[in-house]
C-alpha cells in the first residue's frame, strides 16, 4: 500500500540547460516533453523533482528550495562531487549553479546546498539530524563557522559569512590551532566564493602555518582535503605573467 508523496515542481529557462546538471548528479530523467509546454522529470533513489520552462525566467530571481532528507549527507555529496567533476571537469562553488561542502550550521540540521542552474535550491540535509548547536566542547570557533554557516550556506549571504568568521577569529585568538583551521578554511572558501583570491590565499596561508598534531590532522581531514582543493583552484586561477588580473565576472 502506497503512501501519500509530493513531487515538488520546480521553474528553469531551459530544460537543456538543467537537465544535463541533474543527470551529472546521478539522477535519471523519467519523463520529457517540449509540446504543449516544456516539462520534464528525473529522479534519483527516493528524490523525484519535475521541471517546467520558461524562457524569460531568470534563475537569479528563482525562490524555488526543496528540502531532502537523506540517511548520510557525505556519501550523497561524495557522489555528487564525482558526477560533476566527471561531466563538467570540476564542482561549481560560486554563482549558478554551485554546491557547498557538507557542514553544520546554527540552528539548522548538519548537511549541504545545491543550487540547480534554474537558481533551485535543494537542502540536504540528514534523517534524524536534531541540528542543534556545536557543543561547547567543540569551542566558541566551532560555533562561529556555524553561525557563518548559517548564513552563507543556508540564505547564500557569503559577506555575512566572511564577516562573522573575520570577527570571530580576531576575537579568539587564543583557541587552539585545529579549531583555527576549520575556522581559516572556510573563510578561504567564501572569499574565494565571492572572487577575493588574494585573501583566500591569505586566509589558506595563515591555515596552512598552524602546528598541527597528527591527531588534530586526521581528525581534520575534510578541512585539508577542503584546502588543498582551494589551492588548486587559486593556482589554475591565477593570471599569466604580466597580464593584469581581472574582476570576475
Amino acid at each position: 500500500m502506497r503512501t501519500e508523496s509530493t513531487i515538488p515542481g520546480l521553474p528553469c529557462r531551459d530544460l537543456d540547460n538543467v537537465l544535463p546538471f541533474y543527470t551529472a548528479l546521478g539522477f535519471d530523467v523519467t519523463y520529457r516533453q517540449e509540446r504543449p509546454n516544456p516539462y520534464a522529470a528525473v529522479r534519483r533513489g527516493g528524490i523525484e523533482l519535475h521541471f517546467f520552462a520558461v524562457p524569460t525566467f531568470d534563475p537569479a530571481d528563482s525562490m524555488g528550495s526543496v528540502v531532502v532528507l537523506v540517511p548520510d549527507t557525505e556519501a550523497l555529496h561524495t557522489a555528487f562531487t564525482a558526477g560533476l567533476r566527471a561531466a563538467f571537469g570540476k564542482v561549481p562553488a560560486s554563482g549558478i549553479p554551485r554546491m557547498t561542502r557538507p557542514r553544520r550550521k546554527q540552528g539548522t540540521a548538519g548537511g549541504f546546498t545545491v543550487v540547480d542552474p534554474g537558481g533551485n535550491w535543494l537542502r540536504i540535509s540528514r534523517y534524524g539530524d536534531a541540528g542543534d548547536e556545536p557543543a561547547a566542547a567543540e569551542g566558541r570557533l566551532a560555533r562561529v563557522v556555524a553561525a557563518a554557516a548559517r548564513q552563507a550556506d543556508s540564505r547564500g549571504d557569503e559577506a555575512a559569512g566572511i564577516r562573522i568568521l573575520e570577527t570571530g577569529l580576531a576575537r579568539h585568538t587564543d583557541a587552539p590551532p585545529a579549531q583555527r583551521l576549520s575556522a581559516l578554511v572556510y573563510l578561504a572558501e567564501l572569499r574565494w566564493r565571492t572572487g577575493a583570491r588574494d585573501a583566500a590565499a591569505a586566509a589558506l596561508a595563515e591555515a596552512g602555518a598552524l602546528e598541527l598534531s597528527a591527531a588534530d590532522r586526521e581528525a581534520l581531514a575534510a578541512d585539508l582535503v577542503t584546502a588543498a582543493g582551494l589551492e588548486a583552484d587559486l593556482g589554475a586561477s591565477r593570471p599569466e605573467a604580466g597580464t593584469a588580473e581581472r574582476p570576475p565576472v
